[in-house]
């Protein structure tokens, strides 16, 4: 009997016990489609983050106060910086373009009879610079607006939705924590950025966020959460984060450790990049299980299938069909139902990602890669599991598989 004959055979009897072909078939579909669904989504999350932390600002600069240890110990970090510190980057660091500071609080914010508690962001005009906004409405403080410390300020766009709804806020008042603001501004929609969520905040002037609503608590100056530096262009990122801590070291007279931390674009990117691989990594192996315990039932119901075909077995040998013929069937078997079961699985996986990219922001990805390995995995795995049953089928002995029957 040729190979093409054999594979006749085989469709012919899987083809013959539809139900019992199509549940063999299960725990491969499952498997696959898990697979490929979830090393779509996982890419999909690192798109997103990836686009999130690009949203920041170009070649952004971080400068977070206390070092890395103590970030790790206590979430109650010391400031140790403040206003001067942006000023001295701004104007002493060549490679910088911009800089920027920001003091956040959390306030109440009320407009009339409605009220909400939101993140207020004192910061410096060059915001929309460094961090790469826009004004949707209205017009973003000025330096004036700081040195006066002017009772101003600008929306996020879901905070004016929550606020005004369809009314245009510029010129009206709000109170934030008892104090009469004039909005003058509302910014494009952004979305969070670092557990910050800019659409849902309100900002002020820096200078108007320390004398009327947080206060100053350093005889250094004006603390601040943190500063962001925008620098020149990528390739003087790592050059200005030397030239950062070189400044900020001289500033803060330090002679041990420093006294806070610089993060990039690049690190975070990086480490994103790690975490999330990991992550895709982990769920696509426990998805992976299911093609194992799939490869399991294949041989369950193929060991079923010798049992109860071994007339046909005995038949068959018993006018001519050798070991290798009956090897050869119940192999090509197994891996016509591990092939097909991928093949539906992948489909069941594309759709998956599709599904997940309409509904959600993730921008999940079909990767080729991917489902050609999960096809070629579920194949393999009929192969494996597939020759116990076909060894077992091929070693009957006719006469004793005819009595048998």
């Amino acid at each position: 009997m040729n190979f093409l004959e054999s594979v006749q055979m085989a469709g012919k009897t899987l083809l013959a016990n539809k139900l019992r072909s199509a549940l063999t078939m299960l725990g491969i579909i499952i498997g696959n489609g898990s697979v490929i669904a979830m090393i779509g989504i996982g890419e999909g999350g690192q798109k997103f983050v990836a686009n999130q932390l690009n949203s920041l600002g170009p070649n952004i600069l971080f400068v977070i106060p206390g070092n890395e240890e103590v970030q790790r110990v206590s979430r109650d970090v010391t400031r140790t910086l403040v206003l001067e510190d942006a000023k001295a980057i701004a104007t002493q660091v060549p490679t910088i373009a911009a800089t920027s500071a920001e003091l956040n609080s959390r306030q109440v914010v009320t407009y009339k009879n409605r009220n909400t508690d939101v993140n207020i962001i004192g910061t410096t005009p060059s915001f929309l610079t460094v961090r790469d906004f826009e004004v949707a409405t209205g017009r973003f403080f000025t330096d004036i607006d700081m040195k006066r410390s002017n009772q101003v300020v600008v929306l996020g766009a879901k905070l004016k939705e929550k606020l005004f709804g369809n009314t245009n806020p510029v010129s009206q008042q709000i109170r934030i924590k008892n104090a009469s603001f004039q909005v003058i501004g509302v910014l494009t929609d952004k979305g969070s950025n670092l557990g910050v969520d800019y659409d849902e905040s309100a900002l002020v002037p820096i200078l108007t966020s320390a004398n009327r609503l947080v206060g100053k608590t350093s005889p250094y100056g004006l603390e601040v959460t943190y500063i962001v530096a925008s620098a020149k262009d990528a390739d003087s990122v790592d050059a200005a984060e030397f030239q950062i801590t070189n400044l900020l070291r001289q500033r803060h007279k330090l002679v041990g450790e420093n006294d806070f931390t610089i993060r990039t674009q690049k690190d975070a990117l990086q480490t994103v990049g790690q975490i999330s691989g990991a992550l895709t990594t982990m769920l696509a192996a426990i998805a992976g299980i299911s093609l194992f315990v799939g490869g399991i039932g294949i041989m369950n119901i193929m060991l079923v299938s010798v049992t109860e075909r071994t007339q046909e077995i005995g038949l068959r040998k018993a006018i001519g069909a050798t070991q290798q013929d009956i090897l050869l069937q119940f192999i090509i078997e197994a891996v016509i139902v591990s092939v097909i079961g991928g093949l539906v699985g992948t489909a069941v996986g594309v759709g998956c990602i599709i599904l997940v990219s309409a509904l959600t922001p993730l921008e999940a990805s079909i990767s080729i890669v991917s489902i050609t390995m999960a096809v070629g995995i579920s194949g393999g795995i009929g192969l494996f599991f597939g020759v116990v049953p076909a060894r077992r089928a091929a070693q009957l002995d006719p006469i004793v598989a005819l009595r048998s029957a």
